[in-house]
């Protein structure tokens, strides 16, 4: 199976690209970070803080995640909901970005992220697919996009869902949750040793036919 990795820090368009990209490919495509965020739903629900390390993990045992796949594109269900709605606020970011730092919770999702990955021709997008869940991945991108364009586009995301927000706001949030990825000791968000810098800021188009053009030399093997 091919798997194919994409990095990089909140905001930088990520998913996007890799909707795409699993769609001129017709590979199955994977959000791990809607596998936090849905972990984040769930102790926020249950009223406990995703501080409290061993009530999240006392939680875990009940959080029922599972993933279903509509023309190729990932589904994302907690006890049978589809949460894929309700898991994108700003509140639930930081939910994720705090329970994701928790080696159970990373545990718990890990074998259920590689057991998609070596049954599917996959593109898998989050913080640390090309460090830890899927190191041997064929192709692994570190996508970049700079500070501000990043919390422009979140910002515009948040909008269209009805939050009520402003771009600094949203830019603060994202900052702050990027020392944290990135500094956490459990699966720091940082570019793997063989990952290719992607730069997301132009024309997405002229991004996808580079990315594309990479995977093909990569894989043609």
């Amino acid at each position: 199976m091919i798997n194919i990795a994409l990095d990089g820090p909140s905001g930088a368009g990520k998913s996007t690209l890799a909707k795409a990209l699993a769609a001129k490919l017709g590979y199955i495509y994977t959000d791990t970070g809607a596998m936090y965020r849905t972990i984040g739903l769930a102790v926020k629900r249950a009223g406990i803080s995703p501080e409290e390390k061993e009530a999240v993990i006392g939680l875990l045992p009940s959080v029922k995640i599972s993933l279903g796949f509509e023309n190729g594109e990932q589904k994302i269900y907690l006890s049978g909901e589809d949460v894929g709605g309700l898991i994108r606020t700003n509140e639930i970011s930081a939910y994720a970005s705090k329970v994701s730092a928790i080696p159970e919770v990373r545990a718990h999702l890990l074998s259920l992220q590689r057991d998609i990955a070596a049954a599917n021709n996959v593109i898998m997008d989050g913080r640390d697919i090309g460090t830890v869940i899927l190191p041997h991945a064929q192709v692994k991108f570190f996508v970049t996009v700079s500070d501000k364009e990043r919390a422009r586009r979140r910002y515009l995301e948040l909008i269209a869902k009805g939050e009520n927000t402003t771009e600094q706001e949203v830019y603060e949030a994202m900052k702050a949750r990027d020392l944290q990825d990135s500094t956490r000791e459990i699966a720091p968000a940082i570019p793997a040793e063989d990952a290719i810098f992607l730069d997301n800021s132009g024309d997405f188009d002229a991004v996808i036919a580079t990315a594309l053009e990479i995977i093909e030399r990569k894989t043609k093997n």
